[in-house]
């Protein structure tokens, strides 16, 4: 019996920290499952409270590592100081059919201790776009079934942000923003005054900025802006599944969470017609072990999680569990982060800020909402914000120490504004991902093939926010501009999506309105690859929001014995 759990939850990033939580609280014994090793809130944080001079290479990798690291080392955020979470590239390949960068941190949290935070509801536009302009299936949910459970998360991980009342970005259940800086207002009055439509808002992040009761409940305290998220926080100032939902599942003695556990499939029972628990392999001993439950959750990141059921074959199902129309594995997306722009502006040298801010601005959508305003479909988040440069650079040859150098290093030079899009993308079938016939893991499990490219809509998309971009930073007073697209590939945007999509329709989605597979009733899929489409929106929320969801709707099914 040692074996036997009521749920299993395979995954321990931001969706299955979740799962594990409202599983264990409805008094489900639950097992999450991790491919990586355990990390423990504060105690496995190496470099939380490093300086600078501390590493080795200041922060920086060596040139033999990025040359033995080339994929991973691109991440946002990657550095000395952050490289323990993420993995190496050599121990994880996978196949490329087409150029895709697949960031991914193997350990108990996974990519929550080393997300970007970001917190924005979908509107009811993201919900209802893909259908009504024709690129798309319709969502089985809508805005006003989720928006009861975005604030159930926001309360309990605790958001910052302002209740700005912008249709295209909904308000939530906010703790107090971090406040704009000189620049930054000058920008959102800009906006205000020549952009009708578009606006300027403080970020929704996932920071403690004025922790509550639940947030003290939890252990965390308030974030102190030294903006060293990715190290992982001593203080809990950010949202982690290691200081907030895993700790709390913990706490009502009906977790247990095995790290080194790579899952191999799930296994199909063929007489109930469900799946009946999980083949996982030890990383260290490579023994196969066997785990049963009545519920199994999926929440092992969108491209695993689409591996796990493409390798979950049986007589039911040989082309992977659920996957009666060759669904599975397609319609993968991801958001479109290739184009920024920025420039100097003059003024405000008067002024400056304190701290390190561990927030951006945000330009809300302002495209395709009401009705098909461009040429291309989907709509893009703007992030965007204001700093200052030193004065000057110091010369190479000149002395790295004493009180010039200080001086120079102190002064304060020109501001300086940047802008990034966040766009939405278009599922298509041929965008998908599917297992290698003849590669293997150092587990035997059959490596993961990524087929996914851009197309014209991306193309079309790109140009339009170069373009306003200009704009808006020739009418802030912006000079010196510059703008890019670095034509990356895609999944660094570490925002991947889909292959598990939900729908109305099971002969055109896998899940239904409540992340449950429509072919096996007691699977729930509920990270990134349950989206039907992208949105453009930072995505992470939402994923929790539809767990916390299906997993109340699971432990209900579970004590009527439905499942």
């Amino acid at each position: 019996m040692e074996n036997q759990f009521d749920a299993i939850v395979i995954g321990s990033g931001i969706s299955g920290g979740w799962a594990a939580k409202e599983l264990c609280e409805k008094g489900l014994k639950t097992l999450v499952l991790e491919r990586g090793r355990d990390v423990r809130h504060i105690k496995d944080y190496p470099t939380m409270t490093m300086n600078p001079w501390d590493f080795e290479h200041r922060g920086r990798m060596t040139k033999a590592f990025y040359q033995e690291n080339p994929l991973i080392t691109k991440a946002a955020g990657y550095g000395e100081d952050t490289a323990h979470f993420f993995i190496k590239d050599a121990d994880h390949p996978y196949v490329q059919e087409k150029p895709f960068d697949w960031i991914r941190g193997y350990q108990v949290g996974g990519k929550s201790l080393i997300w970007g935070r970001a917190c924005q509801r979908w509107s009811e536009y993201e919900f209802k776009a893909p259908e009504k302009y024709g690129y798309g299936i319709e969502w089985p949910i809508n805005y006003n079934d989720i928006a009861p459970w975005y604030s159930h998360v926001e309360k309990f991980i605790g958001v910052c942000g302002n209740k700005d009342g912008i249709e295209a970005m909904p308000d939530g259940e906010f703790l107090p923003p971090f406040e704009l800086n000189c620049v930054e207002e000058h920008m959102q009055a800009t906006l205000k005054e020549h952009f009708p439509g578009r606006y300027l808002v403080q970020g929704r992040w996932a920071h403690l900025s004025k922790p509550e009761q639940v947030h003290l409940d939890q252990g965390r305290g308030k974030c102190q802006c030294r903006n060293l998220c990715m190290r992982g926080c001593p203080f809990g100032g950010y949202f982690s599944s290691n200081s907030s939902t895993l700790p709390w599942a913990e706490k009502t003695g009906n977790l247990t969470i095995r790290p080194f556990s790579v899952v191999h499939s799930i296994i199909y029972d063929e007489a109930s017609g469900k799946a009946s628990g999980v083949k996982v392999i030890d990383t260290n001993t490579k023994e196969e072990i066997v785990y049963n439950a009545r519920i199994i959750f999926v929440n092992a990141s969108a491209l695993n999680s689409n591996l796990i059921l493409l390798n979950s074959k049986s007589e039911r199902f040989p082309n992977g569990l659920g996957n009666d129309h060759d669904l599975l594995g397609r319609y993968v997306s991801f958001h479109n982060y290739r184009a920024g722009a920025g420039g100097a502006i003059k003024g405000f040298e008067d002024h400056y800020y304190y701290g390190s801010r561990p927030s951006e601005c945000i330009i809300a959508n302002y495209r395709n909402l009401k009705e098909q305003d461009t040429d291309f479909v989907g709509g893009y988040t703007i992030f965007t914000g204001a700093y200052r440069n030193r004065a000057e650079e110091v010369p190479e040859d000149a002395p790295q120490l004493g009180a010039d150098f200080k001086h120079r290093l102190s002064k304060p030079g020109d501001w300086r504004i940047y802008m990034y899009m966040q766009g939405e993308t278009i599922p298509k079938p041929s965008n998908r991902v599917y297992l290698s016939e003849d590669k293997t893991d150092d587990w035997g499990i059959p490596l993961l093939v990524t087929d996914v490219g851009y197309d014209e809509n991306d193309e079309k998309m790109v140009a339009d926010f170069l373009e306003e971009s200009q704009k808006m930073l020739e009418q802030m007073g912006c000079a010196d501009l510059y703008s890019y697209d670095s034509k990356q590939a895609p999944g660094l945007d570490i925002h991947e999506m889909g292959g598990v999509r939900m729908g109305i329709d099971p002969k055109t989605s896998l899940l239904n309105e409540f992340n449950q597979m429509h072919q096996c009733k007691n699977v729930f899929v509920t990270d990134g690859a349950c989206m039907t489409s992208t949105g453009n929106q930072s995505p992470s929320i939402l994923y929790m929001a539809l767990t916390a969801r299906a997993a109340n709707y699971a432990a209900e099914q579970f004590k009527n014995n439905v499942l």
